[in-house]
């Protein structure tokens, strides 16, 4: 595989290497795909746990008067109302009501962290650093800080033999600080997988240390490492969006379905048009689908309905979850989308049944 000289390593690269990882370039990193295989790295995670490498985030640290002010004008879901170390996810619009990128905004003490996307921490970046107000500062961590990843049933139980923070009280999708393994981190109770889960910010220079020392225990739990193949299967699953295939700057928070995000009363860029576009519900949007045989939909291939072409495959897979068959988003006109609606996809030049399907495809037993 040649790669780019100027694609990046995370402080994990060397580990990663030395477990046989298949590396591939992501997001501007050189990142692991898999490494014992993708359907077993997904069955880790869904039946104990999976241990990720997500350093590749951009993570940019807000503060001052008026930071929530100035993030709650930026993006569609309400930032002020947010309480102490509580995590949201959101969505940064553009004028348009595009999505310029989803991320995950925590409400920490004296500060505020903005995990974005790694393939649009540079727009962001750019974005964002540009057009501070008075009174608020923006740093872009990225470099020096880490983010690894438990997610499964069973990462609580792991997770706390290493840190003296009591879990228990941390409810989904809220954040603590602490330690784990000694080494200073901001844990959080969230992720992208469909499962219970933790997510441990800590400093670069101490991420190996922390993924060697959770690998200690890992045989007593199933835990096992997973890379982004087992992680993008999961998502689809789970019917969270991943930036470039459900969501896009010419894709709205509303086409992805992701309604409960927009709050239109109140102010923020692109909120205009996102209240015309609920107001008329012309819009197309992300449904789930489910093949009829065994071909797989994959992104891009035409979608039609009564043999006219109404939108394309956005993400797709076969979902081990729902015995292997083959899943899908589509970007569909607004008459194709409802659940029960018999598509066709074209692959090579045959086209393939399928069914829309509510989302999401799995939902975890609490």
């Amino acid at each position: 595989m040649t790669v780019d000289a100027d694609v990046a390593r995370t402080p994990l690269y060397d580990v990663h290497v030395s477990l046989g990882a298949k590396m591939s370039p992501f997001g501007g990193f050189l990142m692991p795909i898999s490494y014992s295989g993708i359907i077993e790295e997904h069955n880790a995670v869904r039946g104990a746990v999976g241990l990720f490498d997500l350093s590749h985030m951009g993570q940019f640290v807000v503060r001052g008067e008026g930071a929530a002010r100035w993030l709650d004008s930026l993006t569609c879901n309400d930032v002020e109302t947010m309480k102490a170390n509580q995590a949201r996810y959101n969505i940064f619009t553009n004028d348009l009501g595009g999505a310029m990128d989803d991320a995950i905004i925590y409400r920490l003490d004296g500060r505020w962290l903005v995990v974005v996307n790694a393939s649009n921490a540079p727009k962001m970046w750019a974005a964002l650093s540009k057009n501070v107000p008075d009174g608020v500062t923006i740093e872009n961590r990225t470099p020096r800080s880490a983010l690894i990843a438990l997610q499964g049933p069973r990462s609580y139980e792991l997770l706390q033999t290493f840190t003296g923070v009591d879990l228990s009280a941390m409810k989904y999708y809220y954040a603590a600080e602490g330690k784990v393994a000694e080494i200073p981190a901001e844990i959080a109770r969230t992720g992208y997988t469909g499962e219970d889960g933790f997510e441990l910010f800590v400093a670069a220079d101490a991420a190996e240390e922390l993924w060697q020392r959770l690998m200690t225990d890992a045989g007593r739990v199933g835990m096992m490492p997973a890379g982004l193949g087992a992680r993008d299967v999961l998502r689809l699953e789970a019917g969270m969006p991943l930036y470039g295939h459900e969501l896009e700057e010419d894709i709205s928070p509303l086409s992805a379905g992701l309604d409960w995000v927009v709050k239109l009363g109140k102010q923020f860029r692109g909120r205009d048009a996102l209240a015309a576009q609920a107001a008329d519900q012309l819009y197309p949007r992300i449904a789930g689908i489910i093949m009829a045989g065994r071909a797989p939909a994959r992104a891009g291939y035409p979608v039609f309905l009564d043999g006219v072409r109404v939108g394309e495959v956005r993400s797709g897979s076969p979902a081990p979850s729902l015995g292997g068959k083959n899943i899908g988003t589509v970007l569909v006109t607004a008459e194709a989308a409802s659940a029960g609606t018999e598509l066709e996809v074209e692959i090579r030049g045959q086209r393939h049944g399928c069914q829309v399907v509510p989302l999401p495809f799995y939902k975890r037993k609490k």
